[in-house]
């Protein structure tokens, strides 16, 4: 079989006019990729120089900041170490140094272990009466500092306690941390100006009411339903009565207090100063009501809660009141 050699193009002129036409467009083509290729290469020349300008411009990144573990915050109690410290005092001005034995020293020593006793001296028998927190002040920490009043006989002394919180923030455990320090008392406040300025006479008709209404409500004379406004329920006083109730005073916040009976919806705080007698003795209380006039007559609506920091107030009894909604609202009157 014969085998027929590749033609191959010939370059010299005079050839064949389709196999020059062939070499033209290559020779065009192989030029056009020279050209390229040095573009690219000046390309690449002159970038370099740029790219090293624009990286020495830029800002160098910022240090990393590692976050450290913080530290522990110290225990904040929420409960008030008033009572721990009455019992710390209690125990303190009975305790002895010498009588390290006794179960009253051992319990002084698991609430105050680091604190010096005091050393009665020979054949005295010290004793406290009485031991009431009158201040207690959240420190920083933890600490707390409490003050606290002891009553031996006739005479008030006032310890200062610190105090730290230990253990859970809820658990309420306290260690003191050192021995009492002998302060003078806290000072007399004044009292604030009362707001019920004006004197509701004798034998007009809110006296009479709130009279009648106290004498049911302490002695049990009559029942004290027939002077609450609709809606209003009052428990009764826990313990023995009074024998009988003397009123003395009954002053209001409103000049329309003072005649007859306001109109229909009229609203007046009343306080109501006057004597309990029983067999021990004659106690003066006062109590702060809310009164109501409705149907020609004056009616008790509620103990008045917010003349707290108006004047003094008897322990009072608990109101069940309709509020708009038509729930109980429960006001609770205290002693102050």
């Amino acid at each position: 079989m014969p085998v027929f050699p590749r033609r191959q193009a010939s370059l010299e002129p005079g050839g064949p006019p389709s196999q020059t036409a062939g070499v033209s467009v290559r020779l065009l083509r192989a030029r056009r990729w020279v050209r390229l290729g040095r573009v690219a290469v000046w390309g690449a020349l002159a970038a370099g120089p740029a790219a090293l300008v624009i990286a020495a411009a830029s800002p160098e990144p910022g240090p990393v900041v590692q976050k450290t573990a913080s530290a522990p915050r110290p225990v904040r109690s929420t409960a008030d170490p008033s009572g721990y410290a009455e019992l710390f005092v209690t125990l303190w001005l009975r305790s002895d140094s010498r009588s390290e034995e006794r179960a009253e020293v051992r319990r002084l020593r698991a609430m105050a272990p680091g604190v010096d006793l005091p050393e009665p001296r020979e054949g005295a028998q010290p004793d406290v009466d009485r031991v009431v927190a009158v201040r207690s002040a959240r420190l920083s920490g933890g600490a707390w500092s409490v003050t606290v009043a002891a009553q031996s006989g006739g005479q008030v002394r006032y310890f200062a306690v610190p105090l730290v919180a230990s253990g859970r923030s809820d658990a309420g455990a306290f260690v003191v941390t050192a021995g009492p320090a002998r302060v003078a008392g806290p000072s007399a406040g004044r009292a604030p100006e009362s707001a019920y300025r004006v004197t509701v006479p004798e034998g007009s008709a809110l006296s009479s009411t709130v009279s009648e209404f106290l004498s049911a409500y302490l002695a049990g004379v009559g029942e004290t339903e027939r002077y609450l406004a609709p809606g209003v329920r009052l428990a009764p006083v826990s313990g023995p009565g009074y024998q009988r109730v003397e009123v003395e005073e009954v002053s209001a916040d409103d000049a329309v207090a003072k005649g007859p009976v306001a109109k229909e919806g009229t609203v007046v705080r009343v306080q109501v100063g006057l004597r309990a007698v029983d067999a021990l003795a004659s106690w003066p209380l006062v109590y702060s009501l809310r009164v109501s006039a409705r149907d020609g007559r004056w009616e008790i609506a509620s103990l008045d809660a917010e003349s707290a920091g108006r004047g003094h107030r008897a322990w009072g009894a608990a109101w069940d009141q309709p509020t708009a909604a038509g729930t109980d609202q429960r006001t609770a009157g205290g002693a102050l």
